[in-house]
């Protein structure tokens, strides 16, 4: 029986760890090695970092995440910037497994489907932020949810899989940051329209948010930030990870 991927999202910001809330009001972690550190003792499954300073800039800083790599025991993907074949072939050359898409899936699919040609569709997951607007309905966002896409998201789902992603994170920004939960409905309505492999991502507060989601839909990743984060109620920084009996708790059907 195939068993989710249980993956911290770490955010990047000027060679930093911070955590936010609906994508704003980011709050100052810690130093992405030492979390990698702990993330390497916990046998974390994999990580995932999405520089949103180089979302804004387009600057890659390749020192910081060859540094991550050199550390890492783990697969780990990155996100933030990418716009070039040549960038990714850069990251993939100094330890990046998965490059994270965004903004350019949106602004020009038919990167996602050069970039899957060249390096395998294996190598490029692509981020699809989901965001609420004025009149309640979910549109695909990007830029850091700054713009909003032209298509459905549904539509954006089934294009990306025709252009060869190889992997999709599904995010609710308007839970970003809240801990209140994923939006199932959402992830599962999602699920039930691509056979791309679905990362989960946005509201994981507690172990039991990833056992309720993969008791409910098939995912092939419960992701979250503050989760692994966060500990107490006053989100005191504490990065912590589950233990084996933890993660046997969530991934099977038994009471935690």
């Amino acid at each position: 029986m195939y068993l989710p991927r249980i993956i911290p999202v770490l955010l990047l910001k000027d060679k930093g760890l911070v955590k936010s809330i609906n994508f704003n009001n980011h709050r100052y972690i810690g130093d992405p090695i030492n979390a990698v550190k702990i993330f390497n003792d916990s046998y974390a499954d994999e990580l995932t970092f999405l520089d949103i300073s180089a979302s804004s800039n387009k600057t890659i800083n390749y020192a910081v995440i060859q540094n991550i790599a050199e550390e890492a025991n783990m697969p780990f993907s990155y996100g933030g910037g990418i716009d070039a074949l040549s960038q990714i072939e850069k990251l993939v050359k100094i330890g990046v497994e998965k490059v994270v898409l965004g903004s350019i899936a949106c602004q020009n699919p038919a990167f996602v489907a050069d970039a899957a040609k060249e390096f395998g569709s294996s190598t490029v997951c692509v981020c699809v932020d989901i965001k609420k607007n004025f009149w309640g309905k979910y549109t695909v966002v990007h830029s850091n949810a700054i713009k909003s896409g032209s298509l459905n998201y549904l539509d954006f789902v089934k294009q990306m899989e025709e252009v060869g992603a190889g992997e999709l994170i599904i995010q609710d920004v308007n839970l970003d940051g809240t801990q209140q939960g994923y939006n199932l409905n959402l992830i599962d309505q999602i699920s039930k329209i691509t056979a791309i492999p679905i990362v989960a991502l946005g509201g994981a507060g507690n172990y039991e948010h990833l056992k309720t989601l993969n008791a409910s839909t098939v995912v092939n990743g419960l992701a979250a930030g503050s989760l692994f984060i966060y500990h107490g109620s006053r989100n005191g920084i504490l990065i912590n990870y589950p233990t084996i009996q933890e993660k046997y708790n969530i991934l099977s059907n038994e009471d935690m």
